[in-house]
Order: C-alpha cells, then sequence, then structure tokens
C-alpha cells in the first residue's frame, strides 16, 4: 500500500459467533494500520465480556457511544438480520464507515401461511425489503460513506480465482449451478420470520446467489461495460423436516422446529442476456456443510469446491479422538474418514472480505462487494419467495431500480 492510506479503527457491534471470526479476521488485514478499537453489544455486560475475551480496549456501554468516538471509522455490525437496516442507516447518518453482513435486510414479521392468506402478500414483502435496502443505500450516499456488503463467497478462494480464470477468454457464461446445505442452523431466531426474514432459501441461499449474481455482474461490466442483472425468477420452498416418516424416526440428526420458514427451497434465475442461475439451499443435508459452485460457459467448465474439497483428508475410528477440533463446519461426527480444511476461515474468504473492506476505507474506494450486489440479492430472494408462493415465475424489472 502505498502512504495515502489512512488508519482503520473498527468498532464492533455484537458478541456472537461473527463478532468472532470477524475480529480474528481483522487481524488478518495486511498492507493497512488496521486496529479494532472496541465493541458495544445489547448489554454492556457482554460488551465487556468480549471486550476481555479479545484484548480489545473500549468497551462501550451503547452504540452511540461508539458512534460519539472520533477515532472509530469503521463499524462492523456482527447483529441480527432484522437489525442491519436500522443500525447501518444510524451508522452513516453518524458519518461512520460500515459494514453489514448477509443478508442485507429483509422483511420482518410473521410468514406463516395463514396470516398471508388474511390480507398480506409474498409481494408486500418484497416491497418492504427493497424499502429498507433503499433506505440504506440512500443514507451511505447521502454521508459520503462506504457500505461494505459482507457476502464472504465474492472473496472466497476458489471463487476469486475463478473470476480471475474466466475474464480471460471470450465467451459467455451460459448457467450457473450452487448450493449451500447441511444439517441445520444453529440459531433459533433464524427458525422465525420476524427475526430472520425467510428460512433457508433466504439464510443460505443467499451465499450461492449473491456469488453468481457477482460472477455475472463481473461479465457484464467486461463485455459491456454495464452489469448483467437478474430479470425474473421461479422457485419452490418446502419444510422437508415435516414429513411424517421422518417425524417418526429415530434418531434424527436433521434440526426441526421450524415455526414459519422453509427448511428447503430452490429457484431458478434468469438473467437479462438469457443465461440462468441454479440456486439451491437445505437445512437438511447431512454431513457437513456444503458450499459448490459450478460455471458451464459457452468455451469453458469451471467448479468451485469451497465445501467439501479434498486438500486435507483426515481419519479415526472414533470422534473423539480429535478431542475438541472442528474438523468441518456442521458434520454430525468426526468419526471416520473427513474432508477437513487447513484454514476454514481462510477457504470461505473472511480474511479476504476484511482485506478489501479496510483497503475501501483505508484508500476511499468502493469495495468490491457493495450495497447494489446486497440490494440485487434481496430483490432476487424475495422474488423467489413470491414464485413460490403463486407458482408462477416473477418478473423482477418492475423493481429493479436504477
Amino acid at each position: 500500500m502505498n502512504g495515502k492510506a489512512k488508519p482503520v479503527v473498527v468498532g464492533i457491534v455484537g458478541n456472537g459467533a461473527a463478532a468472532r471470526f470477524h475480529t480474528r479476521n481483522y487481524g488478518r488485514v495486511h498492507g493497512l494500520e488496521v486496529k479494532v478499537k472496541g465493541v458495544a453489544s445489547r448489554t454492556p455486560e457482554g460488551a465487556a465480556r468480549f471486550a476481555r475475551e479479545h484484548g480489545l480496549p473500549v468497551a462501550y456501554p451503547s452504540l452511540e457511544a461508539m458512534l460519539d468516538d472520533p477515532e472509530i471509522n469503521l463499524v462492523d455490525l456482527c447483529v441480527p438480520n432484522s437489525l442491519h437496516h436500522p443500525l447501518a442507516v444510524q451508522c452513516a447518518r453518524a458519518g461512520k464507515n460500515v459494514v453489514v453482513e448477509k443478508p442485507l435486510t429483509g422483511y420482518f414479521g410473521p410468514g406463516d401461511p395463514d396470516w398471508i392468506a388474511n390480507g398480506f402478500s409474498r409481494e408486500t414483502m418484497l416491497v418492504e425489503a427493497l424499502r429498507g435496502a433503499d433506505e440504506m443505500i440512500a443514507a451511505v450516499r447521502e454521508s459520503g460513506v462506504k457500505l461494505c456488503y459482507a457476502e464472504n463467497w465474492v472473496y472466497a478462494p476458489p471463487i476469486a480465482r475463478a473470476v480471475r480464470l474466466i475474464s480471460h477468454a471470450d465467451h459467455t457464461i451460459l448457467r450457473i449451478i450452487a448450493e449451500q446445505s447441511h444439517s441445520g442452523t444453529g440459531s433459533d431466531y433464524n427458525m422465525r420470520w420476524v427475526t430472520a426474514g425467510g428460512g433457508s432459501l433466504f439464510n443460505k441461499g443467499c451465499h450461492p446467489l449473491s456469488a453468481a449474481l457477482y460472477i455475472k455482474r463481473s461479465e457484464g461490466l467486461r463485455k459491456y461495460g454495464r452489469p448483467i442483472r437478474p430479470r425474473s425468477v421461479i422457485a419452490e420452498v418446502k419444510n422437508l423436516s415435516r414429513i411424517e416418516s421422518f417425524t417418526h424416526e429415530e434418531p434424527r440428526w436433521i434440526r426441526e422446529g421450524w415455526v414459519d420458514c422453509e427448511d428447503w427451497g430452490t429457484m431458478v434465475v434468469t438473467f437479462e442476456d438469457g443465461s440462468v442461475a441454479q440456486i439451491t439451499a437445505g437445512d437438511n443435508t447431512m454431513g457437513g456443510v456444503v458450499n459448490l459452485l459450478s460455471i458451464y460457459s459457452s468455451k469453458l467448465v469451471v467448479h468451485c469446491n469451497i465445501n467439501p474439497n479434498t486438500s486435507l483428508l483426515v481419519y479415526a475410528p472414533r470422534g473423539d479422538i480429535w478431542g475438541d477440533e472442528q474438523l468441518r463446519e456442521k458434520v454430525e461426527t468426526n468419526a471416520g474418514w473427513q474432508f477437513s480444511n487447513p484454514d476454514e476461515e481462510w477457504i470461505t474468504g473472511y480474511a479476504q472480505e476484511l482485506q478489501d473492506f479496510c483497503e475501501a476505507v483505508a484508500l476511499d474506494r468502493e469495495p468490491l462487494c457493495g450495497a447494489e450486489l446486497g440490494r440485487d440479492t434481496i430483490l432476487v430472494l424475495y422474488g423467489a419467495y413470491l414464485a413460490a408462493d403463486t407458482g408462477q415465475r416473477v418478473d423482477l424489472s418492475p423493481w429493479m431500480g436504477k
């Protein structure tokens, strides 16, 4: 980096899993002066505990206190989905650059079919979610700050390398197939629409969807000087854990108890140029987390195996031999052969993501993954819910924006 880079001073909001791995990976940012100064949380006690555990100098009594600190120039929101919109707007209006975890925002209200049938609609959900996204975008533009959309798949080394490779060919990306699935969310709030904004298709499908949208955006910018954006979507959602025969099985390793969210979904997105992306997400896939993306073009094929991959294969006859080590995210047992990973946070792109965000702030440039990609992701996801509800293809053009 050159001498024009300014120091980046980070404030973390939240004290859960995302806050922990974000804090760790700020320590991997190189070539810049980066400091995580402190944390704010729902309770002062939680902030104080997190600060002690991670060696942070300040535990702020509130978000307002953090925003009043003139040294903080990047606020990282590691908070539930329903808080992304209001807190991002608050940070932007305070003149702070902001990191917003995936998904960018959503609709947060009851999602059960009976309630929908009594006068509400998935289209209203779509409109409300986009209204929140547009307010976030307006707030950062008015304040002249950056909104960094924390979609780690964009930065995952297999996908980042794939984008570089395919940029050298004169070709057309015809279709993309991608999936994120595992045996069930670890967060109860992800099982209720009012706190999660949707189920598996929303909270897991946003990863492969954002990556597919990013790949087509990059193709459009390279070929036409403008992104190739999504134009329509068809979809299906299910609660597979409610299949009667499954409910009588013992034992059961797949997560149950979904309140008003789906545990599986799939969609086919059609882009402006006629190409397609097939996206699947589920909370009922055993064997560890599945993070896969394939690109089929007129001249090449690329398979991105984020998880599982064969970079580190390990075996033990009993799972307890490995102690407390996590061999692979969401795997049900550590026994037998395992697709482990030398560095799980690196292969999934967290370090590279935060490197880009810190460079964006330090060098006053836009991040690779920003608000517009986050908005298109929200548009397609809620368009997919509308398509699944009506059984018809949904034309996204009325809500495309500029």
